[in-house]
């Protein structure tokens, strides 16, 4: 009679032990459904195959003449510079290509979320400058801030929609950090070297991309859909347009600043 009872409660604690392991199964199965992981279409794309959109970003008419950055206030500093260093506020070639502009999916994501990259961006500090002089991220992907000058600063992002930190760097140094809620875009500065200024935009989604020198810029991997498209560009404002990409397709569009 031990023994049957025994049995007994074997088979129920096993039959319990097996519906619980199909109820986390389950459970993962769907939660793994509910994200998108970035870089890729993730599970809310098309089976038939993830879309693209092309184009260029340039300026049209006269540029405004960038102005000789004076560093004369930390000679060390100056002496990394065999030429005049100018600003980098309106950045463009003969073509007309315009630098520092982010392209971006600014609507028709819908509700769709995005894990962060574990690869940080790295903004150098080198020769009293932001290398790159615009960052894009994604929110809660890693930031490095690496010192490569042989002199002390002291980096400051301003933003309005995350925290605010200001951290010295001594030369050789690097700094950690990361921003959770989107931002388009918080300016950066150094309070030792005034004339040190960038920008980072943060966003929810991976469908960002800082333009290129060549002129050209490239979002991939666009789940199929209807996007509004944003160019920002930190003196010549934003510009809009409207999309629609199907399945394997890509589309090609420009945008064109003009003097404001």
């Amino acid at each position: 009679m031990q023994m049957i009872a025994r049995n007994r409660t074997f088979r129920r604690v096993s039959t319990k032990n097996l519906i619980l392991t199909i109820a986390i199964t389950v459970t993962m199965g769907i939660s793994s459904r509910q994200s998108v992981h970035a870089g890729s279409s993730g599970s809310t794309a098309s089976p038939a195959g993830s879309a693209s959109v092309k184009g260029t970003v340039s300026f049209t008419g006269p540029a405004p003449a960038a102005k000789l950055i004076n560093m004369a206030a930390d000679p060390t500093c100056a002496k990394q510079h065999a030429n005049a260093v100018l600003t980098q506020d309106v950045v463009t070639d003969k073509k007309g290509d315009l630098e520092n502009v982010i392209v971006f999916v600014s609507d028709g994501l819908g509700d769709r979320t995005f894990d962060p990259p574990a690869q940080p961006v790295v903004i150098e500090q080198k020769g009293c400058l932001y290398e790159p002089h615009v960052l894009a991220m994604q929110a809660n992907q890693p930031l490095e801030v690496v010192n490569d000058d042989p002199v002390m600063h002291n980096i400051h992002p301003m933003p309005n929609n995350n925290r605010e930190w200001n951290k010295a760097e001594v030369p050789g140094s690097k700094i950690d950090e990361s921003f959770p809620r989107p931002e388009i875009a918080i300016p950066v500065k150094c309070n030792l070297h005034p004339w040190m200024r960038g920008y980072i935009a943060v966003f929810k989604h991976p469908y960002f991309v800082v333009k290129g020198k060549d002129g050209s810029f490239d979002l991939s991997n666009l789940p199929p859909g209807s996007y509004t498209l944003t160019a920002w560009h930190e003196k010549l404002g934003t510009m809009t347009q409207k999309i629609t990409v199907g399945a394997n397709e890509t589309k090609n569009i420009d945008f064109v600043f003009k003097p404001m």
